[in-house]
């Protein structure tokens, strides 16, 4: 999957977010992506990566806060999301090795806010849906969020919930319970 067929990121976005509708002229807006590299071959998470993003057209409420942790003086310390994503292009390889999610939010977002922000999108097409491949590999009725995969799984979540970081962690222990489990990791889709 890498250049070597084994690398996959695992990506957990966190979105600037309100209890209900957004303020006037604000979006939500990425402010955190965690990234997890998973090595398929050796079977074990092999690195941990967090980039804070500056929100440009909305700001962190305290709803979001209370949810993720993660304060507006935090994120104004962040990196545009030009130069997020073109880390995660020169530093992380988003663009040549597939990457994985749990559900379609984190695709989705990225896209909204490259075409929103005309930044090249830094992935490529090679993308896992981990929460669809979790659920049919297990038979489920429905897709479960990720801290109910993690009990279902007989997984601990490690740190913190709605923390970017944390959650692409505990989506990589997914990954891997997957990749054990049928000895062979989830197929990336096109994306």
């Amino acid at each position: 999957m890498d250049a070597s067929g084994d690398l996959l990121n695992v990506v957990d976005v966190e979105a600037t977010c309100w209890e209900g509708m957004p303020p006037p002229g604000a979006v939500s807006e990425i402010i955190e992506i965690g990234l997890t590299v998973v090595d398929l071959r050796a079977g074990e998470r092999s690195a941990r990566h967090r980039i804070l993003v500056r929100p440009e057209r909305s700001a962190v409420s305290a709803f979001c806060t209370e949810l993720t942790g993660l304060t507006q003086a935090e994120v104004d310390a962040g990196v545009s999301f030009a130069q997020a994503c073109r880390t995660l292009a020169a530093e992380h390889r988003a663009g040549v090795r597939p990457w994985a999610s749990w559900g379609d939010y984190d695709r989705h977002q990225f896209t909204r806010q490259c075409r929103a922000a005309g930044v090249p999108y830094p992935f490529g097409g090679r993308h896992v849906n981990a929460k669809a491949a979790f659920t049919e590999a297990l038979g489920l009725p429905r897709r479960p969020g990720m801290a109910q995969a993690l009990r279902v799984a007989g997984l601990p979540l490690e740190g913190r919930h709605h923390r970017g970081e944390d959650d692409a962690w505990n989506i990589a222990a997914l990954v891997l319970f997957l990749a054990r489990r049928d000895a062979s990791p989830p197929a990336p889709s096109p994306a």
